[in-house]
């Protein structure tokens, strides 16, 4: 007896739960009990473009018996240790390309309209149409909200509006690569207030990784040709935003655990584009109408310009979507040491696009900083626990 299952080979986009199977084929054949099929298990893409859980697969299995149990499953694991492989290289791929694609053309439409705010708000709101449309459509299943729920989610999302806005403030005032520099210093931000706000403490040796990251970002500082001291600001604001919407998710968050991250971070879109906008129309909205004009005469095309915004607000959204999928698929060990490799991967990039100059100690300044972010990555992945504080 074989009994073979198979999903559609169509599924609805970003599915959050795993998709139902939609037939059972049952086929009798006289098959040899000494040589069982072996199981036939293809990799999914974790990108947008697939469902998270979905698995494109076929499987054909034997009907039970005394000697296809006692068999071992030595075929099995050594046909899936290829496909892993692959589904881990492709997470990254999708997930590193979205946000060098993101960081080339948000920076594109700020160099010819240079206004964050709006930037940021059309970003979120691209974000936000998306998850309503997946929701609307049943692509994805729309959480269930509370007034408790939605109570819980003001701070994380204030924060993330912080770190967003303060990102992409930093992002029109110097160079891309120096932005990134300094958002490598995001793990000082995490160990110090961890300790301050948490009352936890991490091991010596944590302690220790933020050292270099300190070095390495004065370094690049000190050395950058672009430097501005609203794109340093901005950059360092982010970075305590980003982590304090960290802290607080998990103090207030902790309770909703049947809302996925996808779902989640749908959510918190929504909520800081409320924020943000009406801060974006007091702080430059009386100057988007001339900087709107004047980009359209300085950029390549008009076409271009609004192809570059669509872009920047679409990859910003499928790139942070993609970190939580990459999250769900790998350790988070693995996740950590990958997003260090990710501003390096997006450093250099920009560096070719648009061409910075970049000087010995500036270029030795961001590789200390993102080798101390990778030791940090080492460091807190340690069995050794936090130490709570006394009272």
């Amino acid at each position: 007896m074989l009994s073979l299952k198979q999903q559609p080979p169509f599924p609805s986009l970003f599915f959050s739960q795993k998709p139902q199977i939609l037939r059972h084929i049952h086929i009798q054949t006289p098959l040899s009990t000494t040589h069982p099929l072996p199981s036939l298990n293809y990799p999914y893409i974790p990108t947008p473009l697939l469902p998270r859980n979905y698995r494109n697969t076929i499987t054909l299995q034997p009907a039970a018996s005394s000697s296809s149990s006692a068999n071992p499953d030595s075929d099995s694991d050594k046909s899936k240790t290829p496909n892993k492989t692959i589904k881990l290289a492709l997470v990254f791929v999708f997930w590193y390309a979205q946000n060098v694609i993101f960081n080339i053309y948000n920076k594109k439409v700020l160099n010819v309209f240079p206004y964050p705010w709006l930037l940021a708000s059309f970003q979120l709101l691209a974000g936000s149409l998306w998850m309503l449309s997946l929701w609307s459509l049943r692509l994805q299943p729309m959480p269930r909200l509370s007034g408790r729920f939605i109570a819980a989610l003001l701070g994380p999302a204030l924060f993330h509006t912080v770190g967003h806005i303060s990102a992409c403030v930093s992002f029109s005032r110097v160079a891309v690569s120096f932005t990134h520099v300094i958002k490598a210093a995001e793990p000082v931000f995490s160990v110090v207030l961890s300790a301050v706000i948490l009352r936890k403490f991490y091991p010596v040796q944590v302690w220790l990784s933020i050292v270099p990251i300190v070095a390495g970002c004065s370094l690049a500082v000190l050395t950058e040709p672009t430097f501005d001291t609203a794109g340093l600001s901005g950059a360092l604001i982010s970075n305590l935003g980003f982590v304090l919407r960290n802290i607080y998710s998990k103090q207030s968050l902790s309770d909703f655990s049947e809302i996925d991250g996808l779902n989640l971070y749908g959510c918190i879109s929504i909520l800081s584009l409320l924020y943000l906008f009406p801060v974006a129309i007091f702080v430059e909205g009386s100057k988007w109408a001339a900087g709107f004009r004047h980009a359209l005469t300085i950029a390549p095309s008009p076409n271009k310009f609004y192809l570059w915004v669509l872009i920047s607000g679409l990859f910003y959204h499928l790139y942070n979507q993609s970190s939580y999928q990459a999250l769900d698929d790998i350790s988070p060990l693995t996740f950590s040491v990958g997003n260090t490799m990710k501003r390096v991967v997006v450093i250099v990039a920009s560096i070719i696009v648009f061409r910075n100059p970049v000087s010995p100690l500036n270029a030795l300044g961001s590789a200390i900083a993102i080798l101390g972010t990778f030791l940090y990555s080492q460091a807190t992945a340690s069995p050794k626990k936090d130490v709570d504080a006394k009272a």
